[in-house]
């Protein structure tokens, strides 16, 4: 196929493949879904090799948001049954961390629910940043807390956070009917505060919530414009009690097909699968390791995920290796020298974004500006029933780990 050879060779050269390269590769059918990995896969194996990275989740506070996100089961109004705790301390945070570390886990992501943190907020999670990196030799620690005022990213990075997460999650033409409690301009900024401390930025989005081909090529281009050091691809988890709890729109090799699409417009940067995989890649998962670099370990902020062990032998079966944590995840061109992390003064993906915590599956990165109203933000006006194929008995809430008594799965 013509078009796959174009894309395998400008993702070899960084270059942006054009808008109607994009839509192709989404447009394509189930039957080329194979052509598509392996062309996809040629890329990803060049700037990745045989790698994956993980990464673990750690819900700081649960629930009890503000905000309208309408895919969010922890947003203001949501019935879902999540658990609802407020604040972690740093030890309580540590020790939970130290799970997901020991399952093989490289990076850390410390998340938390709400628009965004007062300057308390940032004195606890530096805390619990100090305290991981006492004790963890290597580790990389992403924080997710939501909209940041300024200084905030500056504070976190001294305090020894290596990375942020605030995801686009849609496109700047959709985002208004996804959320009304804050813009995607608010989320931009955001995203340029966190480079412009010296972060890691991590920025992804949501594929599933009802939006066209031209919304997933819209806001994949303006990750690329961000340049994040990683961009996390999250497939929606229709939680009962949200306003998209019967938004049931993938399939697994419409998922394919989306992170195939992500690489090659942002070759060179880690691609993570993020909330949802479980639910709608299904058996295919081992596929979405040949686009994908990197994935979350065990199970994430509200959702309960695939077993830890599966997730390793996966990966093992696969013929791929867990990245250990003396090495560095980005390409040369992208990683500071001496750093683990990447950054973005490198150009790469083109020009600028990452995503690290971003699983809405637990919803949390909070960062929904200005506090929302219950139900603002209505379902989509067309709501068709879950396709007889969709696995909706997947969805299970996460009840171990952070904020319980029982052990964590890792």
């Amino acid at each position: 196929m013509d078009l796959l050879n174009t894309l395998v060779d400008k993702g070899l050269r960084r270059e942006l493949p054009t808008r109607d390269e994009a839509l192709a590769v989404l447009a394509t059918s189930d039957d080329d879904v194979l052509d598509v990995v392996a062309a996809a896969g040629k890329v990803r194996r060049h700037w990745f090799g045989r790698r994956v990275k993980l990464n673990y989740l750690v819900n700081l506070k649960s629930g009890l948001c503000p905000e309208d996100c309408s895919y969010c089961s922890q947003r203001l109004g949501s019935t879902a049954g999540i658990l609802k705790y407020s604040w972690l301390k740093p030890d309580e945070a540590s020790k939970a961390a130290a799970a997901g570390l020991a399952g093989g886990a490289k990076r850390v992501c410390l998340v938390a629910s709400g628009r965004g943190p007062t300057d308390r907020d940032v004195d606890r999670v530096s805390d619990t940043i100090k305290a991981i990196k006492e004790q963890n030799e290597n580790v990389e620690v992403c924080a997710c807390l939501g909209l940041l005022s300024d200084g905030q990213a500056e504070r976190l990075r001294e305090a020894g956070a290596d990375a942020y997460n605030h995801n686009l999650n849609t496109s700047e033409g959709t985002y208004g009917e996804i959320t009304t409690t804050h813009t995607y301009a608010d989320r931009v900024d955001t995203v340029q505060k966190a480079h412009a401390a010296g972060l890691s930025a991590c920025s992804g989005l949501i594929a599933g919530m009802g939006e066209s081909d031209e919304d997933l090529v819209d806001v994949v281009y303006a990750l690329r414009e961000l340049d994040p050091d990683s961009v996390p691809v999250n497939f929606l988890i229709p939680f009962e009690g949200t306003p998209l709890a019967k938004e049931w729109n993938l399939t697994p090799q419409r998922c394919l097909r989306i992170l195939a699409m992500v690489r090659f417009v942002c070759p060179d940067v880690e691609v993570r699968i993020a909330g949802g995989r479980e639910v709608h890649l299904r058996t295919l998962q081992p596929l979405a390791l040949h686009l994908a670099n990197s994935i979350f370990l065990g199970d994430y902020l509200t959702s309960e995920g695939q077993a830890g062990k599966a997730d390793l032998e996966m990966i093992a079966d696969a013929g791929f290796e867990v990245e250990n944590a003396g090495e560095v995840t980005l390409p040369e061109h992208r990683a500071p020298s001496g750093g683990g992390c990447g950054s973005h003064a490198e150009s790469g993906c083109g020009s600028d974004a990452e995503a690290g915590c971003g699983s809405h599956g637990a919803a949390g990165c909070g960062s929904q500006e200005g506090g929302g109203v219950c139900g603002s933000v209505p379902a989509p006006a067309a709501v068709a029933e879950a396709p007889a194929d969709a696995r909706t008995d997947l969805v299970s809430v996460r009840r171990r780990g952070a904020g319980t008594d029982l052990a964590p799965n890792a």
